[in-house]
């Protein structure tokens, strides 16, 4: 699985959206400079994954985005499905968008063998973790003490 750039920006903008949970809305402005994400590819991602039913919106002057369902719902599993396609390394392993190999012997292929153990554990690691998980692991960060000695020449 290689994450674009959209599906990147996708957990982004999904991170501020479950930061800001308990607000009604979050403008799409606040989101864009937040995130560093430009505006018009923000809309379109955000238009994809009300589209899933992954957040949704509202209209007008005090409009903006909001997630559709708790924080501690939304797995990173499916919205990097949803824009991404398959969590497999490689086609000929995954389940939901499987493609014949090229191997001469796909049930003897040692790369797909080894391919597949790797989907499982992509899969275990993004299934298990939610928009809620992505919330605690941010904060958790920003709030890690900085060493005075941490510096670079």
């Amino acid at each position: 699985m290689k994450l674009s750039v959209r599906g990147e920006y996708a957990l982004r903008a999904l991170l501020v959206l479950g930061l800001h949970y308990d607000q009604s809305v979050v403008r799409i402005q606040t989101i864009s400079e937040q995130q560093n994400i430009p505006k018009r590819f923000l809309e379109q991602i955000l238009n994809d994954l009300k589209s899933a039913g992954v957040v949704e919106s509202r209209r007008g002057v005090s409009g903006g985005y909001r997630l559709a369902r708790r924080p501690e719902e939304i797995t990173l599993a499916t919205v990097v499905r949803h824009i991404e396609g398959a969590l497999a390394p490689v086609s000929c392993v995954s389940e939901r968008f499987y493609e014949k190999c090229t191997c001469p012997d796909e049930s003897r292929c040692a790369i797909r063998s080894i391919m597949k153990e790797v989907r499982e554990a992509i899969v275990k690691i993004m299934e298990r973790t939610t928009v809620a998980t992505l919330c605690e692991r941010a904060r958790l960060l920003q709030h890690e003490a900085v060493s005075p000695f941490d510096f670079s020449i």
